[in-house]
């Protein structure tokens, strides 16, 4: 599905054309052409035959026990793979955790998408389908209005924290993000998209730049640089300083709050004097911490810490003045949680 390619098409259809197109597309969540049965015949023959509505199929798809979580399988028309999640949370929110990547070049050494190599980008279209994936299943929830039928249950949060790093494929993530911020469009606010990065500082230096209020959140999992160095071999180019001194230009532009991710990872990370570190490093306005308990993969010799370690750790944190979340775990059971998405074919 290439917007620039029907935008085209319709150069000589008046401008109203493209809004009922977006609107069919992204709020209708059409398959196919034919439905849309406010567009002139000859024009939808046109889009069919120069502009498909093309769909990533999805190859395997996996279901919690609660179907809470559901994470989907695709297949790419080149026949490489990458993995999707939906999370259904308690408060009606419905987020899609898109993949930005086939692989990922960052070899974290916790995450099982390292594990697969990187092979390339996806395209900004290739990010879209995901959305409308997971926006079409949750639309068997259906309310009619006038004649037309909108989906009851709709995707109202996405988050750039799949397959790959997002700022290594910036532009055609930047644009997948305009896409869900088009008021004409999906109209997600962008207070409802997150991008995760390990910390690439060119991404977060241009991100600055864009005239967005999208979240950025850092994932940064060590308090010192030799640890994140081991766990994280990209911290070698950039380190803890570099990627601060990224955030607070970040923060002075935008006025944003920006989100530093921490894997709780038992006898590595999780030690009070490693919180009280942790918090002296992080102990500025506009910063909060969000703590993610682990989630093994494969042979990986990390365990998950337990329970009370990450409460007391928690705990040192916010007695030291910071603002501290906790993320809970989501998708465990089929392999979707954090770090465990792989691209292969083991749902």
């Amino acid at each position: 599905m290439d917007l620039n390619k029907v935008e085209e098409i319709l150069k000589e259809e008046p401008a109203f054309r493209l809004k009922q197109i977006k609107k069919a597309i992204f709020i209708v969540l059409i398959k196919n052409w034919s439905e849309v049965t406010t567009l002139p015949q000859n024009l939808r023959q046109e889009l069919s035959e120069n502009c498909p509505l093309s769909e990533l199929k999805a190859e395997k798809i996996l279901s919690s026990e609660d179907n809470q979580t559901v994470k989907a399988l695709f297949a790419l028309k080149d026949g490489l793979k990458i993995e999707s999640v939906l999370m259904r949370h308690i408060d009606k929110r419905r987020t899609i955790c898109v993949s930005s990547q086939v692989g990922c070049p960052i070899n974290c050494k916790f995450c099982a998408t390292g594990e697969s190599g990187f092979r390339r980008n996806l395209l900004s279209s290739e990010i879209i389908e995901q959305v409308l994936y997971f926006a079409r299943l949750l639309k068997k929830d259906e309310e009619k209005v006038g004649d037309e039928v909108y989906a009851v249950a709709r995707v109202t949060n996405v988050v750039f924290m799949g397959m790959g790093e997002p700022f290594l494929n910036y532009d055609n993530v930047l644009e997948a993000v305009r896409i869900l911020n088009d008021k004409e469009g999906f109209n997600f606010g962008a207070r409802h998209i997150s991008i995760s990065t390990c910390g690439i500082t060119e991404g977060i230096e241009r991100l600055a730049k864009e005239k967005l209020q999208t979240n950025l959140a850092i994932s940064l999992n060590a308090p010192n640089n030799e640890l994140r160095t081991k766990l994280m071999p990209i911290n070698e180019k950039y380190p803890i300083e570099k990627i601060l001194g990224a955030v607070d230009n970040y923060i002075k532009k935008t006025k944003r709050r920006v989100m530093f991710e921490y894997l709780m990872i038992d006898g590595v990370n999780d030690s009070p004097i490693q919180a009280k570190e942790l918090a002296k490093l992080l102990k500025k306005p506009l910063y909060f911490v969000n703590l993610i308990s682990f989630n093994p993969i494969g042979h990986c010799r990390f365990k998950p810490s337990p329970g009370w370690k990450i409460k007391k750790f928690k705990e040192v944190l916010e007695k030291s003045g910071l603002t501290v979340t906790q993320r809970y775990r989501f998708g465990q059971e089929i392999k979707g949680a954090c770090g465990q998405l792989a691209g292969k074919n083991n749902l």
